[in-house]
Order: structure tokens, then C-alpha cells, then sequence
């Protein structure tokens, strides 16, 4: 793709968490801290909660990445609604304990004679669960329920939970009392402010050994925050798909109209969306008058909506196209650089 071209070692902006590209603001820091410390202290619950596409898988891998402690066996659950049951069925198949059965009490055993015998050996388990704010209360209610297998009055598990927004409403709950007192610390996650986003894109690109030393022209940042709102995921999107733009039309500099052009382009497509606004209550569909003169209109801005969309659907395949054509080149000169190599290779 752009790497070569703007000598990358790899692509920067990639939507995959990456500890290694981990950028740690303020707010990440403190997440990060709170999970330390909850590392340190050995029981109760962590919360980490914040908006889509802000980072919250990227410090939970971080923090796996990092565990110094061999003491510490660590397993990581990304949840969908999971009841009571399943989620024991898949913390089992996490730390890779042996079942005897799909019996709860069986499966409640296996799992603690499993922590009995790390204790023995001088461990102790991590549960990071990702994606809580899907799980209905009752399984949360249980995952309070794992922490109370102790030995010597020391638990043997601890979890620390991830998850958006929806999670705060969850664990708020009346009947979660119990669950609230085991929590030791929480904190949430917000979006990257104008000066945050350009820390966090030249460090991605530092990491990915960047050799240029302006890519973007010193206003594009501001813009860059104003297109993405300062959520991580939408920046790594957006700046890839800008790098690609760049690429293609053979830019040295990212300025305000490549930023400007990619992301009118990126508008009307069907994914990638950068402002995720929802229709307003005039803009979602009315009821269908076959006679309706209003309708006609309507049906003409509908075909030409479509044709502007079909005629951007173009001018992308035609840059595609030439993508790959370049791309092609690309090859065919490295593949006759190594040729003359040989030959040279060979004569010697």
C-alpha cells in the first residue's frame, strides 16, 4: 500500500489494538494506573468504561502485554450477552480448565479447584472482560460471585471490567449494591482534544518509522480533530484512508483539501462514516404517496443522491485502478532490480 512511499515500517493507523502504538493521555493513564493498581492490591474490581473507539481494548492489551508478574495467568473475554451459565462455560474455556459436565455446580467446582492449585503454586487469576456493558445484570452478579473463592481469606480471582457507556447504567442499579462495595477504583474514558490528536497521530507515525518531518501541514490537526471528534478508532480510519488519498494523488504534504476531498468521500459511502449523526425526524422515510406531486420531487432527488453516489462509487475505482497499476510498476522494478542482482551475483 502507502508504506513504501512514505517509508513506513508498517501501516500506523491500523484499526487492530496494538500495544505498541498505545498512546497514553491523561485519561489513559489513569485507566492504566487503576489497573495497575488493582494488580497490585490483588482483589475487588476494576471499571473501565468511555465511548466507542476510545481505547479501551488498547489498555486492556497493553496491560497484558506488560504484566511483569509470572505469577499473574491472565485470560481475556470479549462478551456478547452471556447468561450466568455461558459466562462460567467460557471462563473455563479461557484458563483452559477441564469440565466434567455442563452441570453449574460441576463447572463452579472445576474452576475452583483450578484457582486452589495456582494458589498453590504461588499464582493467582485475572479476568479481564471486555465488552461488559453487553452482559445482562445476573452474569455481572456472578462474576461477583467468582471473587468469592478465597483461600487463607485471600481471593483467588480477580476481574476488571471494560466496557462503554451503558456499563455505569448497569452496575448504577439498585440491585447492584453488593457488586458497587467490591469495586477499588473506576475511570472513564473521553475523546482526544485538538493537541492530544496530534501527539497521538505523530506518535503512530513515529512508531511506524515515519521519514517525513511535516506529512501534515501545521492546520491539519485542528481539522483532522473537527472530522473525527477526537475518537481514536475514527482518527486511525480516517488519517489510513487520507495516507492511501496521499499515495494515490502523489502528495509530500496531507493538507486541509486532500482532508477535506477524503472525507466528502467518505460521506456518502455506506461504511466509514465519520459523524454517525442520526437522521433527524424530517430526514427518515414518510409514508409513500403513489399521486403525491411532493413525491415525484422527492423520488428525482433520491435518483440524483444515487447518481452522485455512483459517479464518487467511479472516480474511487479509477483511483483503485491506478493504485494498483502503480503498485505494479512497483514490483516490476523490484522484481528487475533483484534480476540484475543475480546476474551481477552469478558473473562475479
Amino acid at each position: 500500500m502507502y508504506e513504501s512511499y512514505y517509508g513506513f515500517s508498517e501501516r500506523p493507523f491500523q484499526l487492530s489494538p496494538d500495544p505498541r502504538f498505545f498512546f497514553a493521555t491523561s485519561h489513559h493513564q489513569r485507566a492504566l494506573s487503576y489497573l495497575q493498581y488493582g494488580l497490585d492490591q490483588g482483589e475487588g474490581f476494576i471499571v473501565i468504561t468511555g465511548p466507542i473507539g476510545t481505547g479501551k481494548t488498547t489498555i486492556a492489551r497493553n496491560l497484558l502485554a506488560n504484566i511483569a508478574d509470572e505469577n499473574i495467568v491472565a485470560a481475556q473475554l470479549v462478551t456478547t450477552k452471556l447468561s450466568p451459565d455461558e459466562l462460567l462455560e467460557l471462563v473455563a474455556a479461557e484458563f483452559k480448565i477441564t469440565t466434567d459436565s455442563n452441570n453449574k455446580a460441576d463447572i463452579l467446582q472445576n474452576i475452583e479447584q483450578f484457582l486452589i492449585q495456582l494458589n498453590k503454586q504461588g499464582k493467582r487469576a485475572l479476568l479481564l472482560v471486555d465488552e461488559a456493558q453487553n452482559l445482562p445484570s445476573e452474569t455481572v452478579e456472578e462474576l461477583r460471585m467468582l471473587s468469592n473463592f478465597q483461600l487463607d481469606n485471600k481471593p483467588l480471582i480477580q476481574s476488571f471490567l471494560l466496557g462503554q457507556e451503558e456499563l455505569k447504567d448497569i452496575i448504577s442499579a439498585p440491585d447492584m449494591e453488593q457488586f458497587r462495595q467490591r469495586i477499588i477504583a473506576s475511570a472513564h474514558l473521553k475523546p482526544l482534544n485538538v493537541d492530544e490528536v496530534k501527539s497521538y497521530i505523530n506518535h503512530r507515525l513515529k512508531q511506524a518509522n515515519c521519514n517525513k518531518e511535516a506529512l501534515f501541514s501545521d492546520d491539519a490537526f485542528q481539522l483532522i480533530f473537527e472530522k473525527t471528534l477526537g475518537v481514536p478508532r475514527k482518527i486511525n480510519i480516517f488519517v489510513d484512508r487520507l495516507l492511501l488519498f496521499g499515495f494515490l494523488e502523489e502528495l509530500d504534504v496531507i493538507t486541509n483539501d486532500a482532508i477535506n476531498e477524503v472525507a466528502t468521500e467518505m460521506s456518502v459511502e455506506l461504511t466509514g462514516s465519520l459523524d454517525g449523526k442520526e437522521l433527524t425526524n424530517e430526514q427518515k422515510a414518510q409514508p409513500l404517496i403513489v399521486n403525491s406531486t411532493e413525491n415525484v420531487e422527492n423520488i428525482k432527488n433520491v435518483l440524483r443522491e444515487v447518481e452522485e453516489i455512483l459517479e464518487t462509487t467511479i472516480q474511487q475505482k479509477v483511483k483503485m485502478t491506478r493504485y494498483i497499476d502503480k503498485l505494479l510498476k512497483q514490483k516490476n522494478r523490484q522484481y528487475a532490480e533483484l534480476q540484475i542482482e543475480e546476474s551481477e551475483k552469478k558473473t562475479k
